[in-house]
């Protein structure tokens, strides 16, 4: 959230969000999407598909890049029981950063 708020004017020339705190647990009405799509900055949220701060689909559109970690809570961990392993939910962290960072350098 920090970064949202002060990156343009300390010269970050993006943002990277790993689990953004879109709301408190459980109190989607405390909304804090407007830090998020007031960056003004290329911006790359990695968020678990059941993260309590947020889920996906609960992001609202904006200029804003958004990937989806399967089963993932706010920390990317997965249940044993689901259908990726932990290990293929880092690959897909890794993967988005990697190629969003090429995509900036490009």
């Amino acid at each position: 959230r920090v970064a949202c708020r002060t990156g343009r004017e300390l010269g970050a020339l993006a943002v990277l969000a790993l689990s953004f705190p879109l709301h408190p647990p459980g109190r989607p009405e405390k909304s804090r999407a407007g830090e998020l799509t007031g960056s003004a900055l290329p911006t790359l949220v990695v968020q678990g598909a059941r993260d309590p701060f947020g889920r996906p689909e609960e992001f609202p559109d904006g200029d804003f890049e958004l990937v989806e970690v399967p089963y993932g809570d706010h920390g990317f961990a997965v249940p044993k029981k689901a259908e990726v392993s932990q290990e293929e939910a880092l690959e897909v962290i890794t993967g988005a950063v990697a190629d969003w960072l090429a995509g900036l350098a490009a």
